[in-house]
């Protein structure tokens, strides 16, 4: 098992040692409001992740192209794109009131890898933004956002995806057997930044413009399906013989559908903007590629997801205690919402349309427990001060010391 560093046994407040049964205002009182941000660390940008999927996904959906359902996906994206700024905001003084806290996750292998999810938040909001939000704020408004924060998401997800290896090979301390499914965090946001770039590609100027960013996300899928070749085994193998563990490790068991689905998504995303950015006959081939491809990695999607639900069940009869790792219940389901959606539109098949709305029903409930969970935790400030002794449980756990 991951150790936690010895700087993380720090109380992360002045109500670190209160009794469990302190309640919230006794909980809050006197508290300074730098102390409430130190452990407001990258998993939080999760949460983003979360509320932005439900809009993406929903309206591709049979039946939500207009009305009702239309708007009130329009309205999540909204709410994704405010709790961005929001949790921006809160990374901010972060690392402004605890940038020692900061540089510790960094090199700190239980919270390194969910800097990815910075990328990630950013890159969800920008799809959205093309797919419903434009209806609100205009074409020309939602293409100066989408690009900002797809670039900017993506080029911190290029970043991190160096970085984070790079760090895990060279400082981080990683014993036999600790390899988690978190680790994928830390490499998958290239490949949302290729399901989500072909939003901005027909907006692009004909030639090479359009050619460079189609096989510029075919590269950044690349990068991201064979990294995850080489860290799944890897996940797989600790899993067999070391088990989940902990009860709070089990959801991250769904964090394995992100790639999964969202390379399905991706290749089905990128075959509908090809016409017109590359030549016709190679135009031609990348749809029956995005069929030959997702077919056996959605199935494999769909296999891994019922072997996970059985194991959080199974964890459910002891007891599942609610943390952030819960958000891996949401996100990652979407991206097979998505990639279930990409079939429909390039087979015809119904079984995918029923696949997509059956999903997109367990994402749903899956966000709305999460997200009403979240708002209750950190409101009663169990969240975000929460106690010392349970700090430290977690990065013993290898999860993370931000929880």
């Amino acid at each position: 098992m991951i150790q936690l560093p010895v700087t993380s046994t720090t109380p992360v407040s002045p109500t670190a040692h209160r009794p469990r049964g302190a309640g919230p205002a006794s909980r809050w009182s006197g508290v300074a409001a730098r102390d409430v941000f130190r452990r407001v660390g990258p998993n939080w940008y999760a949460s983003v992740m979360g509320t932005a999927i439900i809009a993406n996904a929903g309206a591709g959906l049979p039946g939500f192209e207009r009305g009702v359902p239309r708007a009130a996906a329009t309205a999540v994206w909204a709410l994704a794109a405010l709790w961005l700024a929001v949790v921006l905001a809160a990374r901010a003084a972060h690392w402004r009131w605890h940038a020692d806290q900061a540089r510790r996750d960094i090199l700190d292998p239980a919270v390194a890898p969910f800097y990815g999810c910075l990328s990630m938040a950013l890159t969800a909001v920008s799809a959205g933004t093309m797919i419903v939000g434009r209806a609100w704020i205009g074409t020309g408004a939602a293409l100066g956002l989408a690009w900002t924060l797809w670039l900017a998401g993506t080029l911190v997800g290029l970043a991190t995806t160096v970085v984070v290896p790079y760090l895990m090979m060279t400082r981080h301390e990683l014993p036999e057997g600790s390899a988690a499914p978190a680790w994928l965090l830390a490499i998958v946001a290239p490949m949302v930044s290729a399901a989500t770039g072909p939003q901005l590609i027909p907006h692009l100027a004909a030639g090479q413009a359009r050619e460079t960013m189609l096989l510029g996300c075919y590269a950044m899928f690349g990068i991201s399906l064979l990294a995850t070749m080489i860290i799944l085994p890897v996940v797989f193998a600790k899993l067999v013989h070391h088990k989940v563990g902990a009860a709070i490790a089990a959801p991250g068991l769904f964090l394995v559908l992100g790639p999964l689905g969202q390379s399905v998504t991706a290749v089905n995303n990128l075959a509908d903007v090809a016409h017109g950015a590359v030549s016709p006959q190679l135009a031609a081939a990348l749809k029956p590629f995005a069929v030959i491809y997702g077919v056996p990695v959605l199935g494999f999607a769909m296999i891994w997801l019922l072997m996970a639900l059985l194991v959080v069940a199974d964890v459910a009869k002891r007891g599942l205690p609610f943390a952030m790792t819960w958000w891996a219940f949401t996100f990652p389901v979407g991206t097979c919402v998505t990639g279930a959606t990409g079939l429909w539109r390039h087979t015809g098949l119904a079984a995918y349309a029923w696949l997509a709305c059956a999903l997109y029903v367990l994402l749903v409930g899956a966000w709305a427990v999460t997200a009403v969970r979240t708002a209750r935790g950190a409101a009663s400030g169990e969240l975000l001060l929460g106690r010392a002794e349970a700090h430290i449980t977690a990065g013993r756990l290898g999860i993370t010391a931000t929880q």
